[in-house]
């Protein structure tokens, strides 16, 4: 069992390929048009050398330039930071250069397919990720309330954890039909899918988390409710997700995204910097040895974007920090987006007036860290009492608590080696707390709670270095970490994922298409940052009249088929 609360239908990995994290609003298998050897598309000839503007350089962006590229087309990436967005992996100062922590999207998981298309094609290696109670974690402690219960799985853990994992259980099936949409998901049967999310998308989108978990006879009891806020499933505690819409916990737990999560092997900023200076065996028009870099002056993105407006012909102007003017014929825009309502100054042309209003109305999520680097993964050193006989436990554990810290992850690269320690990971209010605080306020602060759980261990002894954090609502650029929807806001989001299909829209409305996490249906996790890039790349060349091969279609040329439902606006 890899999860404190296990999701309603247990497998192994060994038994059953994982399931692709594709649906349920868009059952389209990102996966296997990435697979297929007809490629994603071509362009006109006539065509070839076009530039197209990427505005942000984070995931998204680079995989969507990546692959225009590789059509014939020239993407003119510009960046306001560093390449990687939220991908964002830091050394410590003064320590090995090999030693460094994850600020932004640190684990991930099997289901994650068109990601993991991106990494195998980089050449970059995953390892198990100590989540709570996963099978790459030696032990779990859920300290609450004071009372600090020690664990390997969850059967060490008292009756009521487990009666809270059977009331999640239940109170998926009952009230979100988990067991069906979990087979339909599995074989792929999309009639299916859409047959059951329909019916939840019309009953749940007024329905906070909180609500629904209250809704369920299975969660009468408040104290079940506290203990699975606070532990949760998964990742750990969840509570700071309950004002959200319910409709996007399900859509974790469907498609597995909280399971069996892994970490790329030095670093997740890797795969963004590798595609930036890869050179692609299958490319049209470009000379082989051509890579995103070799397209870019100096081998760097264009800065920072300050305007962008319509001018003649629909084209797009993009004006930069460095006061240059571009125009373009197409554009995608990948940057967090509330950026077009802040930083950058944007024409109310750039797109209809309901997609600013989903713009608008989108709702982040803060999100802060804190990591510190120590000399050696002592946590695995063997526990005695007060006596000083052996207990047979670890001194420390990956710890969920009640506490400031939240939640506290143990990484390492083996016993020898020095190791990482994330004191603190929190979310919203949680996040908001540590706002004010410098890095070594808030690592004083975690370590005097994280004390009063291990009296007996003396963690700052261990630390070799300053600590490294974040607080990505305080991040000019981001403004929050990703996105997660309140009640009420599937319409706003079914606008900004579907806004690649552009046929739709008045002609003055098209070529600037929106990609991104916070576009996404599965925001928060890597793979959604990827499908609204194809979703985006798609566009782009149906824009310059380009098409996919009949062998391959892609999630434009099958809209119709698996359009996301649409709820009525009266």
């Amino acid at each position: 069992m890899t999860s404190t609360v296990p999701n309603a239908v247990e497998h192994s990995d060994a038994q059953q390929p994982p399931i692709t994290m594709f649906g349920p609003d868009f059952p389209y298998a990102y996966d296997d048009f990435l697979a297929h050897p007809a490629g994603l598309g071509q362009i006109p000839a006539t065509e070839h050398g076009s530039e197209v503007a990427i505005i942000g350089g984070g995931l998204s962006g680079i995989v969507a330039a990546y692959e225009l590229m590789k059509m014939g087309l020239r993407p003119v990436v510009y960046e306001a930071d560093q390449l990687g967005g939220r991908l964002r992996t830091v050394g410590f100062d003064g320590c090995d250069e090999d030693l460094n922590c994850e600020l932004g999207a640190m684990r991930f998981p099997p289901s994650s397919t068109a990601l993991q298309h991106y990494i195998d094609l980089v050449g970059l290696t995953t390892k198990p990720f100590p989540n709570p109670l996963a099978e790459a974690t030696p032990s779990t402690v859920v300290d609450l309330k004071g009372e600090t219960h020690y664990a390997e799985t969850i059967d060490d853990l008292p009756q009521v954890y487990r009666d809270v994992a059977d009331a999640w259980n239940k109170c998926l099936d009952e009230g979100a039909d988990f067991s069906d949409m979990n087979r339909a998901m599995r074989e792929r049967d999309v009639p299916r899918i859409r047959e059951i999310w329909a019916k939840l998308v019309e009953k749940l989108d007024n329905q906070t988390f909180y609500g629904f978990l209250c809704d369920s006879e299975a969660f009468k009891s408040f104290r079940h409710r506290e203990i699975f806020g606070q532990v949760g499933f998964g990742t750990g505690g969840w509570d700071t997700d309950f004002p959200n819409s319910i409709l996007e916990i399900l859509r974790v737990v469907y498609t597995e995204a909280d399971d069996h999560h892994r970490g790329i092997v030095g670093g997740s900023q890797q795969l963004p910097l590798r595609l930036w200076e890869r050179e692609p065996e299958k490319i049209v028009h470009w000379p082989h040895g051509t890579s995103l870099k070799s397209l870019h002056t100096g081998g760097e993105p264009r800065p920072a974007v300050t305007r962008l407006h319509r001018t003649a012909g629909n084209r797009i102007t993009v004006t930069d920090a460095g006061g240059d003017i571009r125009t373009y014929r197409a554009a995608i825009f990948t940057a967090q987006s509330w950026m077009l309502l802040s930083k950058i100054d944007c024409d109310d042309s750039l797109f209809p007036i309901d997609h600013w209003t989903a713009i608008e109305r989108t709702h982040y999520m803060e999100s802060s860290k804190l990591f510190v680097p120590v000399d050696r993964p002592f946590w695995l050193d063997k526990a005695v009492d007060d006596q000083g006989n052996p207990t047979g436990r670890d001194v420390m554990s990956m710890t969920l608590t009640d506490r400031m810290t939240r939640g506290t992850y143990l990484l390492d690269d083996g016993p020898d080696k020095p190791a990482v320690i994330c004191l603190s990971y929190t979310w919203c209010d949680d996040s908001l707390k540590w706002l004010p605080l410098s890095a070594n306020e808030r690592m004083e602060v975690m370590l005097k709670s994280l004390g009063e759980i291990y009296p007996n261990v003396d963690i700052r002894k261990h630390i070799i270095g300053n600590p490294v954090t974040v607080s990505w609502e305080n991040e000019p650029y981001f403004m929050g970490a990703f996105k997660a929807n309140l009640p009420g806001h599937y319409r706003y989001q079914r606008r900004l994922f579907t806004h690649f299909m552009q046929d739709r829209l008045p002609a003055d409305k098209r070529g600037i298409f929106l990609a991104g996490d916070d576009i996404s249906w599965t925001a928060g996790w890597a793979e959604g940052a990827v499908q609204t890039a194809l979703n985006a790349v798609w566009g782009v060349m149906h824009h310059f009249g380009g098409a996919t091969d009949a062998t391959n279609p892609g999630p434009g040329d099958v809209y119709d088929e698996i359009a996301p439902v649409e709820l009525p606006e009266d």
